[in-house]
This record gives structure tokens, sequence and C-alpha cells, in this order.
């Protein structure tokens, strides 16, 4: 499978990662601690405090690592040019089978975490029948239901976090 390319405001670039040497640092050394505390209660069978920890442990290392990977492949910079072409990191507002949606094409990891836009990978659906395309463009695509949806690019910005 050939390695994706994810590109990244430098604000987002430095929360993820922020993110990642919390995790990494702090969050690791608290999570062992409470593995320890728990260990000592006894009995892991049914120590709901260890299963919790430990869960939470698995969750963290997984976090880690997709931290890791995104940052790896990140193209960190300022967003695309704003010609009207649908690129990662533009916002698009579009009609798709009639209804006006406004969303980033993307990686979630992009928009700041207050912010309420919808991302749209550009390996969904949406996202490959539209990357490339420009502002006024007419197509359809098919949905994965089978159904042929009908999109129209009204405007498409640059992302601005």
């Amino acid at each position: 499978m050939p390695e994706t390319t994810t590109w990244l405001t430098q604000e987002s670039y430095d929360r993820l990662k922020a993110e990642l040497a919390e995790l990494e640092g702090p969050a690791r050394i608290d999570i062992a601690k409470k593995i320890e505390a728990a260990r000592e209660e006894g009995d892991l069978k049914e120590n709901g405090g260890y299963h919790a920890a430990k869960d939470e442990q698995g969750k963290i290392e997984a976090r880690i690592r997709q931290l890791k990977e995104l940052l790896r492949t990140a193209t960190v910079g300022e967003p695309p040019a704003s010609d009207g072409t649908v690129a990662p990191g533009t916002v698009v507002t579009a009609k798709i089978a009639g209804d006006d949606s406004t969303f980033l094409l993307g990686n979630r990891e992009i928009a700041a975490d207050n912010d309420e836009l919808d991302v749209y990978p550009e390996s969904s659906p949406i996202g490959q029948a539209i990357l490339g395309r420009k502002q006024g463009d007419k197509l359809s695509y098919t949905a994965p239901n089978g159904r042929e949806i009908a999109v129209e690019i009204v405007k498409v910005v640059p992302y601005a976090g």
C-alpha cells in the first residue's frame, strides 16, 4: 500500500507533537503507576482497576503509534494556494445530492479541537471524486451504497485553522 502524506498546518503539527510528548512522558509514567498500584492489590483476575489501567495503557500506546506515523509522513506548511482547486487542506462548500455542505478535505488532525467543521479524508469516496476539481465543477460519484451522488463545487478556500 503506498504511503500517504498528510498536510498539516504548523499549529496542528505543534499541537500533535506536544500531545505525543505528553503521552510518551507523563502519561506513560502515570499509567505505569496506576498499573503497579492495582497490581499490589492482589488477585489480578478480578481486579477492575488493574484491567481498566491496562486498557488505558493500550489506548495510550495506540495513540502514540498513530501520532508517530502521522508526524513522520506529514507535510507541514502553508495551506494550498487559493486558486479554487480542491486539495488537501482546503475548505470546500458543495451541493451534494442537492444539500449544501461545507467541510475540510484532509486529515481529522488538521482541524483544531474546537473546530466544528466536518472533515473528509482524500481517500473517502467524496474526497477521491473532488480532489483536483475546481470551483464551479459539476460531477457525480458512486457512494459506497452504490448510489450515484451529484456534486457541484461551489467554493474552495484554504483552511485557516
